[in-house]
C-alpha cells in the first residue's frame, strides 16, 4: 500500500519534524509512506472573507496538480466523518482488501480547504470538532495511520 500526504506549508519546528520522521520510520513496515509539501499563501490576520476564499484558491491550485485521479483521495475537514481508531483502520483495510493500493490525504493550510479540493475526496475524515494547528495534524495524520496498520496486523497498540 502506498500512502501519500498532501499537505499545505512547511515544517518549521524540530520537534514536529521529528515526530514525522519517527512515524515515517514506524510506518515503513507497512507501506511506502509519501509527503508532499505544497507552498502556503501568507493572509494578514481578519483578512476577510473574499481573501480567505482567495488564499484557499490559490493553495487548492497547488493541491489538485499532487492529486493522483488513481488514488483514493481522503480530505481532512471539520465536516468529515468521524472514526475511532479502529473504524479508521477498518476504512483502511476495506480500500486495501477491495483493490486500493494507493491512498491520498489531504491536509490544507491555516484557513483550511477550497471547496474544490473538497469535491475531489472519495472521503471525509474530521479527526475532532477542535481545531489543530496544520502542522500538527500532519503528526496526529500518520500517528492514526500506523495505529491502524498495527490494528490491521493485530499488533499490540496502547488504547
Amino acid at each position: 500500500m502506498k500512502i501519500t500526504v498532501i499537505a499545505v506549508g512547511k515544517i518549521k519546528e524540530k520537534f514536529y519534524r521529528d515526530a514525522l520522521a519517527e512515524y515515517g520510520k514506524r510506518l515503513g513496515r507497512y507501506c511506502k509512506l509519501e509527503i508532499l509539501q505544497v507552498e502556503d499563501e501568507r493572509t494578514p490576520d481578519k483578512a476577510g472573507t473574499s481573501l480567505d476564499d482567495a488564499v484557499r484558491a490559490r493553495e487548492a491550485e497547488r493541491i489538485l496538480r499532487c492529486l493522483r485521479e488513481d488514488a483514493f483521495t481522503v480530505v481532512l475537514d471539520l465536516r468529515g466523518r468521524m472514526f475511532d481508531s479502529e473504524a479508521f483502520a477498518g476504512q483502511i483495510e476495506q480500500l486495501a482488501t477491495g483493490g486500493v493500493s494507493h491512498i491520498q490525504f489531504v491536509i490544507g493550510g491555516s484557513l483550511g480547504l477550497h471547496e474544490k479540493v473538497c469535491k475531489k475526496a472519495d472521503l471525509t475524515v474530521s479527526f475532532s470538532k477542535m481545531t489543530f494547528p496544520h502542522q500538527l495534524m500532519r503528526v496526529i495524520l500518520l500517528e492514526q495511520i500506523y495505529r491502524a496498520c498495527r490494528i490491521i496486523n493485530g499488533e499490540p497498540y496502547h488504547k
